[in-house]
């Protein structure tokens, strides 16, 4: 199975329904008991510094990375906090100190993190393992949206069924635990192409 030691999560620093925010310090807290590092986007509001609190109350590391745009809302509380020029700098940070992905309720830059991620796995870039925590079914739309491009043939199944969805945070943390990378290689590479 893939070794986790960290867990990369993309999710929303607005102040958004309370319930969102409960469900990201349940998942913080859940990601500490499992003895993981949460590494986070680092900003200290809304269901981001939620559970980057609920990973410090269960005696998580927590590791923050924040473009300087962001520096009146870090969170200073970090066990480790990485300043990066640009967002761009920031999310190439954020998957290189991940051993897993996980996505949270989230807005445009929340998705577009999703998606790279999904893509970078669809290419083969990476093998690590990567989720959707779906509070309250918030991302049912987007699975309902996968599975139309399956049946569309702009989505192959096996990318499909690459991605993790779970509502339950433990749950979701026990399928990251157990993932084994797929043997799914892209088209291109089996040419010869890289």
């Amino acid at each position: 199975t893939h070794a986790i030691r960290s867990v990369t999560v993309f999710c929303s620093s607005c102040e958004v329904d309370p319930v969102f925010s409960r469900a990201a310090e349940d998942f913080g807290r859940a990601v500490a008991e499992n003895g993981w590092t949460l590494v986070y986007g680092g900003n200290d509001t809304g269901p981001m510094g939620a559970m980057a609190r609920g990973a410090r109350w269960a005696r998580g590391r927590v590791i923050g990375v924040s473009p300087k745009l962001f520096c009146d809302v870090m969170d200073n509380a970090c066990d480790e906090f990485h300043v990066t020029e640009t967002m761009r700098e920031r999310k190439a940070k954020m998957e290189s100190l991940g051993d897993a992905f996980v996505t949270l309720p989230g807005g445009l830059g929340t998705l577009e993190e999703l998606f790279e991620v999904y893509t970078w796995s669809q290419l083969g870039l990476h093998t690590k393992p990567w989720a959707l925590l779906d509070v309250e079914g918030y991302y049912s739309g987007i699975a309902d949206f996968l599975d139309h491009a399956v049946s569309e043939r702009f989505v192959r199944a096996e990318h499909r069924a690459m991605l993790l969805v779970e509502e339950d945070p433990r749950t979701l943390l026990d399928r990251l635990r157990d993932f084994e990378p797929d043997a799914v290689r892209p088209k291109w590479i089996d040419r010869g192409q890289t």
